[in-house]
């Protein structure tokens, strides 16, 4: 089964429970004659509505590549995790209006014990539900998912500070629904708001997951002639869906036909273990005792011991120029990128004064 198989089943298992959930309070509702638990169903059925949207929102994102769209339409999944997301905020948003309004005009609510035995059972499904649903959205890593979980998990809450209130209520005659109310509305639109925030992240373009990197330089290492791998560039249009950049360091004495062959090999691979289609770019790396091999261990040797340095890489010596261009990634405390290339330079001048220096910064893009 799938992955896409994966999430569109558990969504349905979603719309089940909910439906059998809306049918069981629906029929209490009717033999009771209460209008309370009528609309609890009702509520129910809206429930449906974010397992639904996972549905849709998975299953248009598995269509093809096509012109408009040549990386595929994987983010659709997040599109849809954000609309879960505004759903949650709104019942979020009512639930505080309501409380609000239970707070400043109060009500004694009435409980008995067929009405009891509804919220109970509401609970226990409602958190069996969210339970599985979010867990297996974490183990496909669908946002659209975990949200969907959360939501009926939410639901659970609010139903259970609907029987503490009951139960506060009956023993102490002490009404606290419309506090416990907000207390719950506040909990959920601090969730819903965290629940935007990570398919919105995903769509600006956050760090790839740390494992996949670490996975991705084992994979390129393992080649015999890569001697490093640095400018890792992973673009994500959707969840396991990369496309993106790396570049390696090879030996200088490599043939144009060995590096083809090399560079091939390796998309090849990552594609084959990842997934992920990228473009191999090369560094030459000197390794023998030349003039120019000692000059280049020497300059790399001493730029990756200045100040803020994290990173160096990159090194070419165009000897018609005397010029010598470094790519230096800096650490985080470095703000002004003219003034660090600036300042590095100068230092690599001064203690190899017959050559020019060109300082590219670069960035960690994966890391």
């Amino acid at each position: 089964m799938t992955r896409n198989e994966k999430i569109i089943r558990t969504s349905y298992m979603g719309v089940g429970a909910n439906v059998l959930l809306a049918a069981f309070k629906a029929g209490v509702g009717l033999a009771s004659g209460s209008i309370a638990i009528l609309m609890d169903a009702v509520n129910n059925l809206t429930d449906v509505l974010s397992s639904v949207v996972t549905i849709v929102g998975t299953r248009l994102s598995a269509r093809p590549a096509d012109r408009e769209h040549p990386f595929g339409h994987g983010r659709i999944e997040y599109f849809a995790a954000i609309i879960i997301a505004i759903i949650v905020l709104m019942a979020g948003m009512a639930s505080m209006i309501e409380s609000v309004k239970k707070i400043l005009h109060p009500t004694l609510p009435q409980y008995d014990t067929i009405m009891l035995v509804v919220i109970v059972v509401a609970i226990v499904v409602k958190i069996l539900l969210g339970t599985y649903v979010r867990r297996t959205g974490h183990e496909l890593r669908s946002d659209a998912l975990i949200a969907s979980g959360a939501d009926a998990l939410f639901d659970a809450i609010v139903t259970l500070s609907t029987l503490v209130s009951a139960i506060i209520m009956l023993l102490w005659q002490v009404n606290l629904d419309g506090w416990f109310g907000v207390l719950i509305s506040l909990v959920i639109l601090k969730a819903g708001l965290e629940m935007l925030a990570s398919p919105i992240n995903e769509l600006l373009g956050s760090h790839v997951p740390r494992e996949f990197v670490t996975k991705l330089k084992r994979e390129v290492m393992s080649f015999d002639q890569v001697l490093g791998i640095y400018d890792i560039i992973m673009n994500n249009y959707g969840p396991d869906t990369y496309i993106g950049s790396i570049h390696v360091n090879v030996p200088d004495t490599m043939t144009a036909r060995e590096i083809h062959r090399l560079t091939r090999e390796i998309t090849l691979r990552i594609y084959e273990k990842f997934g992920a289609v990228v473009t191999v770019g090369i560094y030459a790396v000197s390794r023998g005792d030349s003039t120019e091999g000692r000059l280049q261990h020497d300059v790399m040797q001493m730029a990756a011991h200045c100040a803020h340095v994290t990173q160096v890489h990159g090194y070419y010596y165009y000897e018609d120029q005397q010029l010598i261009t470094i790519d230096v990634v800096p650490d985080d405390e470095v703000t002004d990128n003219d003034a660090f290339a600036r300042t590095m330079s100068e230092t690599l001048h001064s203690a190899f004064p017959h050559q020019r220096f060109s300082i590219v910064v670069d960035r960690n893009y994966s890391e």
